[in-house]
């Protein structure tokens, strides 16, 4: 049985508003109303999380992150209400990690220094390209001048921990761009990267009406020589799309990755709880803003809840850890799944035979090949259907 005390945890929220709605995007996003309804989210936001906090009340909060959306859509004294009342709700870690999502189409330079002063000390920026052409193919509101200028403010504010957002493989690509636009971001001098293909998701705009991408081979040779490029500057691939200077990994994600617990407040926000009797919860906030307005803090703000059974805890589990290029401790299998040891041999094996997989007495990890043909691994790692009842 996973001890629930012995598994990190984390807390995302989520805010849920962008200028616009950008053509690619599948997150739980809505185009902001005229007048923010600020202070009435924050006060949802803060009855959601009464309603949870006695279920970690023993528990340490090691990380937050606030995404959406686009967080820095919310004032400074937003995001401080918010904050002191998540210090007042939980045992937050002094040494916490606080990260806030940001777009550079809606900065300002007040609410930076305000955000440092509430304890934010992390900023994500989602630049996806320095290419006006491509900006405006993808949606975004901003421009290159003003991604460089949100860095710039970043900067001034005092933050030193932050991360560009970085797509390829986008519309009107032509050879050699992918690496002179990341030769441009790496100048930067950020010392977390994001580099990530555009994907066409179900229930977008691009979906339903896809634009002309460059060549798949193609794309792939650029990011392979992306990474390269990224290794010679010092930073470390160590998720699939995530590179890093030493020390300067999310720390957040890697609980996602690790198969962490992570309480989720917010219109459309998903949580994962190991409860004091082994059971590992899964639930999700409704998706309408509206909606999660008027419900947050009783039963009725949930989705979804359900217990994850002992035959889906496997791949759940893989599906994180196996992002992550150095993979995981045997140890943490059992440890946050509850599951013997011996449920990975067979699994393990067969990948170890394909070349999917490397192994040591302590530690699983994917081999390059494993981590290029990600979704053929998983799939040695699907559920059993007598067990997954």
């Amino acid at each position: 049985m996973p001890d629930a005390s012995a598994i990190p945890l984390g807390l995302y929220v989520h805010l849920p508003w962008c200028v616009r709605k950008c053509p690619y995007c599948d997150f739980n996003s809505h185009a902001a109303p005229e007048r923010l309804p600020e202070r009435d989210y924050v006060a949802a936001l803060l009855a959601d999380l009464a309603a949870d906090a006695p279920r970690v009340a023993d528990r340490v909060v090691g990380t937050i992150f606030l995404g959406g959306g686009t967080p820095s859509l919310f004032s400074g004294a937003a995001i401080a209400t918010l904050l002191d009342g998540v210090r007042a709700r939980l045992a937050l870690d002094p040494a916490a990690e606080i990260t806030l999502e940001a777009n550079p189409g809606a900065i300002d330079a007040a609410h930076f220094a305000r955000y440092r002063e509430a304890g934010v000390n992390r900023l994500s920026i989602g630049v996806q390209s320095l290419r006006a052409p491509q900006l405006a193919a993808l949606g975004r509101i901003h421009s290159p001048e003003e991604a460089a200028r949100a860095v710039e403010t970043a900067r001034t504010a005092g933050f030193e921990n932050i991360n560009l957002d970085l797509m390829h493989g986008l519309p009107g690509d032509a050879p050699g761009d992918t690496l002179r636009e990341l030769e441009a971001a790496l100048a930067f001098g950020t010392p977390h990267l994001s580099w990530y293909q555009l994907t066409l998701e179900a229930g977008t705009t691009f979906a339903a009406q896809p634009p002309a991408l460059p060549p798949a081979d193609r794309v792939a040779e650029e990011f392979e020589a992306g990474v390269a490029l990224l290794a010679a500057q010092g930073y470390a691939r160590y998720e699939i799309s995530a590179f890093a200077r030493a020390g300067r990994g999310c720390r957040h994600n890697f609980n996602y990755w690790q198969f962490g617990d992570y309480l989720g407040i917010g219109a459309g926000a998903h949580a994962k709880l190991t409860t004091a009797d082994g059971r590992i919860l899964r639930s999700a906030r409704r998706r309408s803003p509206v909606t999660y307005l008027k419900t947050a803090g009783t039963p009725a703000a949930l989705e979804d809840s359900h217990d994850v059974p002992p035959g889906e805890r496997t791949i759940e589990f893989m599906l994180n850890a196996l992002r992550l290029l150095e993979g995981f401790p045997r140890a943490h299998f059992s440890a946050r799944t509850g599951l013997p040891a011996a449920a990975l041999d067979a699994p393990v094996s067969r990948a170890v035979a394909r070349g999917l997989l490397t192994t040591t007495e302590e530690r699983i990890a994917p081999t390059p090949l494993g981590t290029r043909f990600l979704n053929d691994l998983l799939l040695l790692f699907t559920p059993d259907p007598e067990l997954a009842a």
